[in-house]
């Protein structure tokens, strides 16, 4: 349903987004991260015709961003970064007036209108003026006319940014009934939110892709993926503890941090391939340690992320797939 071809931007000698092609099926959440500036918001914004590309296109529906800008926005919905809108309009005022600009009237307006209130749950502020709104509701205003029309895509620029933990859950449950039917493009600094609500994740940096693949992929880079995290209530020493738990067999390495009084946590690491989790167990109680915790990792989101994007210097063209 998104078929972006070499697409390029230059803002006079800078390269903000340097060649990068990916499609997005039908079905799919791809969550589109990278640290600031690496290109994010300019590619959205190519996507979703809000700026011309200096070379390269992009198919929405197999139309052209360049040939057919207006068919093509018709079947976008798109949450810019920062949700802007008419800080003296009411919600109600403002989503009536963007189902105008979408070619509905009438009852067929209202349902509209009605329909994407319930879904983002504005109903308590729905007659105040925006510039009087929290960051919070001012985002589910621009999730409201993002999905009005009910679009075949979705593009979000930080959809969940300034909502509480209660909002994130639902804007985040939103995303994952809606994505049955469309394709959604997610741009997040939230790494937590590509195991939430994404079925695939890219990375850029430097206006380059350096990364295509699933979350359990990105979680498998980790040091830490199927790492043993126990955690110990004792007054022993701690790199006593540490050096039986690297007579392990399997065991690669072991970390250790204080945890609070009399509580120590260690990290586990074992051979690539490998499960320790009985192993740590049975030394635990062997020991007669006192276990407060002891859970394997998925792997640690922030520490790929970091590796693959400070990199990316020395790595600068690398499809890190």
């Amino acid at each position: 349903m998104i078929n972006i071809e070499k697409l390029t931007k230059d803002f006079g000698p800078f390269r903000a987004v340097d060649d990068i092609s990916f499609e997005v099926k039908k079905g799919e959440v791809l969550g589109f991260l990278g640290p600031n500036g690496a290109g994010k918001s300019t590619t959205m914004k190519m996507i979703t015709g809000f700026i011309t590309p200096t070379k390269g296109d992009a198919k929405i529906c197999g139309e052209s961003i360049l040939d057919a800008p207006i068919s093509v926005k018709q079947k976008i919905g798109y949450l810019p970064e920062g949700a802007p809108a008419y800080p003296d309009m009411t919600p109600f005022e403002f989503l009536h007036f963007i189902a105008e600009i979408r070619g509905f009237t009438g009852e067929d307006a209202n349902v509209k209108v009605n329909n994407a209130i319930k879904k983002v749950n504005l109903e308590s502020v729905i007659h105040k003026p925006i510039d009087n709104l929290s960051k919070g509701f001012k985002r589910r205003v621009g999730l409201a006319q993002a999905i009005l029309h009910d679009p075949e895509i979705l593009i979000m620029d930080e959809p969940t940014d300034g909502l509480d933990p209660n909002q994130k859950h639902e804007v985040r449950e939103l995303i994952k009934q809606m994505a049955k039917e469309k394709a959604i493009v997610v741009s997040t600094h939230i790494l937590e939110e590509v195991h939430a609500v994404c079925s695939r994740a890219i990375i850029i940096a430097q206006g380059k892709i350096l990364f295509d693949g699933t979350p359990d992929e990105l979680s498998a880079r980790s040091s830490f993926h199927n790492a043993v995290n126990l955690l110990l209530e004792t007054k022993d020493d701690a790199l006593a503890i540490e050096a039986k738990l690297n007579t392990l067999s399997h065991a690669s390495s072991v970390e250790h941090a204080a945890a609070g009084d009399n509580l120590i946590r260690f990290f586990v690491k074992p051979k690539k391939g490998v499960s320790i989790l009985n192993d740590v167990n049975e030394l635990a109680a062997s020991n007669h340690w006192t276990v407060k915790e002891l859970h394997v990792m998925e792997g640690q989101l922030d520490e790929v992320f970091r590796d693959i994007t400070t990199s990316s210097s020395d790595a600068k063209g690398v499809q890190l797939t």
